[in-house]
């Protein structure tokens, strides 16, 4: 694979920069998963340094399965509104309360312990530091909920 292809490859898995992508993978001399490694320890590094920051605003994101009678509700909170309103935010929350319909967690500590059910190589806890690193604002998960008939 050429580097151009393994720097998007990356780049696409963990939403980190272009330039935090060469680093990682220079200081893995080139080795994708010693790189990936590397990414993943810097996404929690950047979330770290972020978590306590004011959260200001955010969304509510509903999932309802195909059948009807199951339903999950999360919150997802943010700094800003910018943030808020930004696609990949929104495609996050809305990945996260797919993940509460079909893991059906019982708290947020649990969830965010659990491998995300799109990407099972990423914990919950990990795509959001990743998020947190791509968008550059402090993101948490609030609160979760459950429905369901019968």
């Amino acid at each position: 694979m050429s580097d151009i292809n393994l720097i998007k490859e990356l780049r696409d898995q963990t939403g980190l920069s272009v330039a935090a992508i060469k680093k990682a993978l220079d200081e893995a001399d080139g080795d994708r998963e010693k790189a990936l490694a590397t990414l993943k320890a810097l996404g929690g590094t950047a979330a770290a340094k972020k978590a306590d920051r004011e959260l200001k605003d955010g969304v509510v994101e509903a999932y309802v399965h195909s059948n009807r009678k199951l339903g999950a509700l999360v919150e997802l909170a943010c700094e800003t509104d910018f943030v808020a309103r930004n696609d990949e935010f929104i495609e996050l929350a809305r990945g996260l309360a797919m993940h509460v319909a079909a893991m059906r967690p019982e708290s947020v500590e649990e969830m965010l312990a659990q491998p995300f059910v799109k990407e099972p190589e990423r914990t919950v806890q990990e795509l959001i530091g990743g998020a947190v690193a791509k968008l550059g604002e402090n993101i948490q998960l609030v609160s979760i909920s459950i429905l369901s008939v019968g």
